[in-house]
């Protein structure tokens, strides 16, 4: 079963490698970088709380908290326990490959985790804001196949650990919708 996975695993990065995609080739990569160490998240986090009031603020906090949660174990249980190694890059154009390959573990990806914890933890407090950040969210969970550095298995694993840590967050910070009314 397991040689299965791996293999349809390999034959789906081989048909996005292989497939051409135009308007991507500058856009993807750009937005793969500007997610790593979680600072687009932040970014978009730092925003919302300067901007947006008491409930971004509230939507950022459970957004960086569950970013945190899903970084923690991604780097520290996940990468540890799977040592995949990242995929060839005989199949990725140049011109999509990043400038600096990463150097750890490929399973599971930490930037589709950070993605999906993110976004589930802004959805949790708002649905529609959760809604607009789910495709930024997904571009970047895509990116990482789509420039040669992840499986899409390790991209689905990381998204699945990030909206477990969105959930964890959940349960023990209960959302003011979770709370009994006064």
């Amino acid at each position: 079963m397991r040689s299965r996975l791996t293999s349809l695993d390999r034959r789906i990065f081989d048909l996005i490698a292989s497939r051409e995609w135009p308007g991507a080739q500058r856009v993807l990569p750009r937005l793969t970088r500007s997610a790593n160490h979680g600072l687009l998240w932040c970014g978009i986090a730092a925003g919302a709380a300067a901007l947006g009031g008491r409930p971004a603020r509230r939507a950022a906090l459970r957004g960086m908290a569950s970013l945190a949660v899903a970084s923690a174990t991604v780097n520290t249980l996940g990468k540890r326990s799977v040592r995949r190694t990242r995929p060839l890059l005989d199949a990725v154009p140049a011109i999509r490959r990043l400038h600096r390959q990463p150097y750890t573990s490929s399973f599971p990806s930490g930037h589709a985790a950070s993605a999906v914890a993110f976004a589930t933890g802004v959805a949790f407090e708002n649905k529609w804001w959760g809604l607009a950040l789910a495709p930024v969210a997904a571009s970047v969970a895509f990116s990482r196949v789509y420039t040669g550095v992840h499986y899409p298995g390790d991209v689905l694993a990381g998204a699945a650990l990030g909206a477990g840590a969105a959930f964890a967050v959940r349960g023990f910070a209960p959302t003011r919708a979770q709370l009994a009314p006064p």
